[in-house]
């Protein structure tokens, strides 16, 4: 075994051998089955500049949740993360090498799907953040460490765009001239969310900023929504990133590196399975305004991704893997064509979330 990993399930009180585990992207991830099992996990520092912020983040969240949980009655072992202390009392360890590991439960008897084979499914997993963002809703946001600045500050985005499109430093621009003409009409939505939370419009909450379907633990025989995972960027900001960013993924008929446009379309079906799910569990801890908002956020949340994909086009392909010849490009396009797409759909969207407004 890894002598790191010895040095390192010492610490954690744990003697079994850890295997790898699962299809992360960002941590280095590791089962350890010793009953009940464990879920072991070394932290990208260079995502992540600041571990420490990151658990204590994790910790506190988790600690509300579980309290929440208790008083309606629910599983703590199931429905939250539970994060293991070291021998030290640490929510962390920090090897000899510098590496960062943290230790959750392991949660038995889900599973988890990196897309929707169904709608159920995303209602489900909707559910599950209504229910995280409904328990969390009386959390003090400003608590929180902002684990990645500006991750979702759509203008920022939108200025590093303008930047990129300026520099041109691989000459790439005049060969993408109808995606930036795309990109650059719509600035002044880059502003919306953004100005509401200045204003106090809509509340800034604590918000998960990574809701993909794969980050919602399943039962593996019922298929309901048990516990939303990779808490990493846990940060102050607005229900509308989660709603919208879900959607943007999930909503989406083809992959988000598809070539052919013609198969890129956004399904309503999937999106009202979606909004149904997420303001069953929400109940009354959404607001006027956010419910308004409700379908504007997925247009704009998925134009922000497009926008990071072109810049990074740009770039030079500095930020996003790429595993092909112009995949940012193709990226973005099927972003764009969502954008399009939603856009001519949000006066239906608007009415489906009419219906479930309690």
């Amino acid at each position: 075994m890894n002598p790191e990993l010895m040095e390192i399930l010492s610490h954690f009180k744990v003697d079994s051998i850890p295997k790898e585990y699962g299809n992360g992207h960002i941590n280095d991830t590791y089962i350890v089955k010793k009953a009940p099992g464990y879920i072991l996990q070394r932290i990208n520092t260079n995502v992540f500049k600041n571990p420490k912020e990151v658990m204590e983040n994790i910790f506190n969240v988790t600690e509300h949740l579980k309290r929440k949980i208790a008083d309606e009655g629910g599983n703590l072992k199931r429905e939250t993360l539970s994060v293991i202390k070291t021998t030290d009392g640490e929510n962390f360890y920090k090897s000899q090498n510098g590496n960062y590991y943290r230790m959750y439960d392991f949660i038995e008897d889900t599973v988890s799907y990196d897309n929707a084979e169904n709608p159920n499914q995303l209602y489900e997993a909707a559910r599950a953040f209504g229910k995280f963002q409904r328990m969390l809703s009386d959390f003090d946001a400003e608590k929180l460490h902002e684990t990645i600045p500006k991750f979702h500050d759509t203008f920022s985005r939108f200025e590093n765009l303008k930047t990129a499109i300026e520099k041109d430093i691989k000459g790439r621009k005049n060969s993408v001239k109808e995606e930036i003409e795309f990109a650059l009409k719509y600035e002044e939505d880059t502003k919306v969310i953004l100005n509401a939370l200045k204003d106090g419009s809509i509340p800034y909450r604590v918000t998960h900023n990574d809701t993909k379907l794969n980050n919602v633990m399943l039962d593996s025989k019922t298929g309901e929504g048990v516990c939303v995972i990779d808490l990493d960027t846990v940060m102050p900001g607005s229900l509308l990133y989660d709603f919208g960013d879900a959607l943007r993924f999930g909503a989406s008929t083809a992959a988000e590196d598809e070539t052919d446009l013609s198969k890129v379309h956004f399904d309503l079906e999937y999106f009202e399975a979606f909004t149904k799910g997420f303001l069953e569990e929400i109940g009354d801890t959404i607001t006027q305004k956010e419910t308004e908002l409700l379908p504007f956020s997925v247009k704009v949340l998925t134009y922000e991704c497009g926008i990071r994909f072109l810049t990074d086009y740009l770039e030079g392909d500095t930020y996003f893997k790429i595993h092909r010849e112009n995949h940012n490009l193709d990226r973005a396009r099927t972003q764009f064509k969502l954008v399009h797409e939603i856009e001519e759909k949000i006066p239906m969207m608007q009415e489906i979330v009419k219906k479930y407004i309690k």
